[in-house]
C-alpha cells in the first residue's frame, strides 16, 4: 500500500484484498500501515474470526462458509466484522459489500452481487434480532 492519500472505498479494498491473501495462504498476519482503519479492521477480524464465521454460517442457507470462493469469503467476513463491531449503518455496510462484489467476484450477471446481498442481509437482521 502506497503512502498517498486513499479513500475510504480503497482501503476497504485494500483490506478484502489482504484477508484473500491470508485466507489463501491460511496465515493471518498482515503489514501494518499508516492506516489506522485497515490496521484496526484486521486486527478486529484476526480476533474474532471464530464469531464472524459462525455468523456467517448461521445465515448462509443451504451453504457452507468453505464453498464460498476465498474473494467472496473475504467480502462477507468484513461486512460482517462491520456489522458487529463498528457503528457504521449496516445499508452502508451491504453496499460497500457489493460494490466491491460487483468489481472483484461478479462475472456480469450480478448473481454473486444477489447471493452477497441476502446474505448480508440475513446477517443484519440477525445481528439487530438480538442486539
Amino acid at each position: 500500500m502506497d503512502n498517498k492519500k486513499r479513500s475510504r472505498r480503497e482501503v476497504r479494498e485494500d483490506i478484502i484484498k489482504t484477508l484473500y491473501q491470508m485466507d489463501i495462504h491460511q496465515e493471518f498476519v498482515y503489514e501494518k500501515t499508516s492506516y489506522p482503519f485497515y490496521n484496526e479492521s484486521l486486527q478486529g477480524i484476526i480476533d474474532t474470526l471464530t464469531t464472524i464465521d459462525e455468523t456467517i454460517q448461521q445465515n448462509l442457507q443451504k451453504w457452507k462458509i468453505n464453498r464460498l470462493s476465498f474473494v467472496d469469503r473475504a467480502i462477507i467476513r468484513f461486512a460482517t466484522y462491520e456489522m458487529i463491531e463498528t457503528n457504521t449503518p449496516h445499508e452502508i455496510i451491504i453496499n460497500e459489500a457489493l460494490n466491491i462484489t460487483r468489481k472483484y467476484s461478479d462475472e456480469g450477471d450480478s448473481k454473486m452481487v444477489g447471493f452477497t446481498n441476502r446474505v448480508l442481509d440475513n446477517i443484519s437482521k440477525s445481528l439487530k434480532k438480538v442486539g
